[in-house]
Order: C-alpha cells, then sequence, then structure tokens
C-alpha cells in the first residue's frame, strides 16, 4: 500500500532539481540510450485516496550482451528500461502529488526500488524487487496531519525466461508487508500481511521498448483490508544521441472503494537519459501527468523524478 505526501513539494523540488542536473552532467553522446517503470500502490480510508507507489517508478531477461561497444550500449539502454531484466539495479523514484485532500496540499512520495536477479540454471532466472515507500504527507484535518514515515514494504519475485523470444515476460508473486510506521495504520496504510499475483510482458521492436506491469494485491479483512489492482504499461523510444521518451503510468483500482471512487488513470510522459559519472553508469528521467480519473480528493496533477544506478555484470 502506498501513500502520498504533501510538505512534501519541498522534497520533490530538489529532488527533482537533482534529477535535472544529473541528466545534464552526463553529456557523453556516443554513450548509452535510456531507463524502467514501477509498480506497486496504495489504499487509503474515505477521505484519503490511495497512490501507487509504483510499480517504480525503477527485471525480465534482457538480449544477450555483444561484444561490440555499439550494442553493448544499446543492451545497457534497454535494461535500464526493463523492470525485470537480468541486471542489478537501485531506482530513487520521487514522486509529487499536486492538489489532492480536502485542503488541495501537495503530497510526497518516494519509492527506493532496488532489483537483483538470481541464475536457477541456464534457462531461469528469478529477480526480486522490493518496493520500499518513505512518505511525507501533509495536513488533511485539523486533528490529522502532518505525517512524514515508512508505509508498507512490497517485495516481488518473477521466474524468468533466460533466453526469451520475440516477448519478454516474467511471472511470479509479491509480499504485502505490515511495516507502516503507527501513525499511517488504518488511514493510509494496513497493518497486516498480505499479498498476490504479479507479471510483466515486452517487446523490443527496434528504438521501441513497449510492456506491461500487472499485479493485485490483497491484505486485511473486514473494512480493514486492501484489495487493489495495479497496472503499469509503459512506453519507450530511444534516440541514437542516448536520450528517450517515456511514458510510464501507474493506474490503480481500489476494489473496496465505493462507486466513482475505485479508478486512478494518469496520462502524461517526459524524457530521460542513460550516461556515466566518473565510471557509474545511470539513468535519469523526469515525467508529469494529469489524472484523468480520480477518486474524491484525489491529485490532480503528479511529477515524478527518477535516478537509477545500473550495475551491469
Amino acid at each position: 500500500m502506498h501513500i502520498f505526501s504533501r510538505s512534501g513539494s519541498a522534497v520533490g523540488a530538489s529532488v527533482l532539481a537533482g534529477m535535472l542536473a544529473a541528466i545534464a552532467l552526463g553529456c557523453a553522446p556516443s554513450w548509452a540510450q535510456s531507463a524502467p517503470p514501477e509498480a506497486a500502490t496504495a489504499n487509503a480510508k474515505k477521505k484519503l485516496p490511495r497512490k501507487p507507489a509504483a510499480v517504480s517508478s525503477a527485471a525480465p531477461a534482457s538480449a544477450p550482451a555483444a561484444t561490440e561497444p555499439e550494442k553493448g550500449e544499446h543492451s545497457l539502454a534497454n535494461d535500464a528500461q526493463n523492470p525485470i531484466a537480468n541486471i542489478v539495479t537501485v531506482p530513487f523514484q520521487n514522486n509529487t502529488y499536486f492538489s489532492a485532500g480536502p485542503y488541495h496540499h501537495a503530497l510526497n512520495d518516494l519509492l527506493v526500488e532496488p532489483v537483483y536477479p538470481f541464475r536457477i540454471n541456464d534457462d531461469w532466472n528469478i529477480v526480486t524487487r522490493t518496493i520500499i515507500p518513505i512518505i511525507y504527507q501533509p495536513r488533511f484535518s485539523p486533528d490529522y496531519g502532518p505525517e512524514f514515515g515508512l508505509g508498507n514494504i512490497v517485495p516481488q519475485a518473477y521466474l524468468v525466461p533466460s533466453h526469451p523470444g520475440p516477448i519478454i515476460w516474467g511471472a511470479g508473486a509479491q509480499l504485502f508487508m505490515p511495516t507502516a510506521t503507527n501513525k499511517f495504520v488504518d488511514t493510509v496504510a494496513v497493518d497486516k500481511w498480505g499479498g498476490g499475483p504479479a507479471a510483466v510482458a515486452l517487446t523490443i521492436q527496434g528504438p521501441w521498448l513497449v510492456g506491461l506491469l500487472a499485479n493485485n494485491a490483497w491484505a486485511g479483512s473486514g473494512r480493514v483490508r486492501v484489495n487493489e489492482m495495479t497496472l503499469n504499461p509503459f512506453v519507450f523510444y530511444n534516440f541514437p544521441n542516448a536520450w528517450y521518451l517515456v511514458s510510464s503510468t501507474v493506474i490503480t483500482s481500489d476494489w473496496t472503494a465505493p462507486g466513482n471512487n475505485k479508478w486512478t488513470v494518469p496520462i502524461g510522459g517526459g524524457v530521460g537519459r542513460v550516461f556515466k559519472i566518473a565510471g557509474q553508469a545511470l539513468n535519469a528521467r523526469v515525467q508529469a501527468f494529469y489524472e484523468v480519473e480520480r477518486p474524491t480528493y484525489g491529485p490532480r496533477w503528479q511529477v515524478q523524478a527518477q535516478l537509477q544506478f545500473l550495475f551491469p555484470k
């Protein structure tokens, strides 16, 4: 379950500035090309609509590494954009949501999403991905807020073929952990164990990388429970100079919410780049979204800035 945050507008602004500076610093034109999506999400009580964490928001097996430098760069770009690639990555994804709640405050949700692949045998890998939300939430009523703390941690694991065909895919499960800071419990978090299925599929066609990550989480029972689906469609278009265009949205449906409060549907996109600083491979991107469908008091706008550390084998 994930959460939003507000007075985090200062936090979101500083992170966004850092992301833009990182992109500017990586000006080695002939280097690599691009960066991954995100997954996971959160539900809230009536007045506090739940926001995805993402689903980061930041890995199946990818195309085999080539011996020639040009192919190696292309492969690294695809790995950065592939949520289940056979590469260790550590994305930091900051999401700032605007005009949320009865006071129309901003919310801030920082997602740390380490990805680590394990080799089972020559044919199969397991790719683990853990979503760790760190939330700052403003005042939503005279008696509630502001708050800062940890949300529900969501570890995910995918079984992935080592030698995929035109369609790269992974299937597995996620765990929903009762790790939320006490002040968030029963407002935007549930202090219960849970889990659900998770799957991803994508294809790489020339400069295009297109895919979908989907999962559903169940936790708790009765009035204090989670039943939420997350859909993370992602599209990347890579340019030869290591820049790329991206649209990676996180659509959620809170099946426990009444009436028209179930769906959150953002539209938008942005730009990113893969580059190196002092030998460290990095992927930075910025996106903006407008919520065309949202629950009551849900945010209208979102700005996302992500910096991803890449550790190729």
